[in-house]
């Protein structure tokens, strides 16, 4: 018998949160959720949702995978050709989500784009399993092909011969998203939820340079 949708729910009981618990920094909060999150085996708790806009203001989703966090926000590699690469070129303001079901937290978080360097990409490609680096040659992401052969038949001629260096692609690298805003959500009974959000506020110090702060806040669920 097929499920009630309508009356599928789930009381999450797992915790609280409170500012005081994150501190200051949201991006050091950040860094000890994804280690509680890693320490209680949340299946690829690296795993994101990245939306990106096009020139149209049509959204897309799709899942990438984090593989840095950085002081200003966090990196993940991907085909710059596909289109989150184009709509990114066109508008680099993005959001992700976290979701990790086991702790029953999110994390939302908002940031401009920007590229990394040709040596950091180099440095993650040629550390990725040559079978990662033979697919990101062969594939034409987001492009339509023919079929399924098309990409097994290339992933063969590259696999054959463990001697032939896989040169990274041109159009293959990473970007950091520079985090202007994070969420912190802790699931609560009664859906009666828990939100902690950072909004980056730049100041003016005396000696004139940029200083940046965070501005806390708690929003209704």
């Amino acid at each position: 018998m097929t499920k009630d949708i309508s009356a599928l729910r789930k009381e999450y009981t797992k915790g609280q949160l409170d500012a005081s618990i994150l501190g200051s920094d949201p991006l050091k909060a950040f860094r000890q959720w994804f280690t509680e999150a890693l320490n209680s085996e949340v299946l690829e708790a690296n795993a994101m949702i990245l939306s990106t806009v096009s020139m149209e203001g049509k959204p897309s989703s799709r899942v990438v995978l984090l593989k840095e966090i950085t002081e200003e926000g966090i990196v993940f590699f991907t085909n710059k050709s596909s289109r989150k690469g184009q709509e990114i070129a066109q508008n680099p303001d993005v959001s992700v989500v976290f979701f990790w079901g086991e702790l029953e937290r999110q994390v939302r978080m908002e940031g401009r784009i920007r590229d990394i360097s040709e040596e950091a990409n180099d440095e993650y490609f040629y550390s990725r399993p040559r079978i990662s680096q033979a697919g990101a040659v062969v594939s034409p992401q987001s492009q339509v092909i023919s079929d399924r052969g098309v990409l097994d038949s290339a992933m063969n001629d590259w696999l054959a011969d463990e001697t032939k260096l896989i040169q990274r692609p041109a159009h293959w690298g990473g970007y950091e998203i520079v985090v202007n805003r994070i969420e912190f959500w802790q699931g609560r009974p009664g859906r009666v939820h828990d939100r902690i959000v950072f909004v980056l506020n730049e100041n003016d110090s005396s000696e004139g340079e940029s200083k940046e702060s965070w501005n806390i806040c708690r929003l209704a669920p």
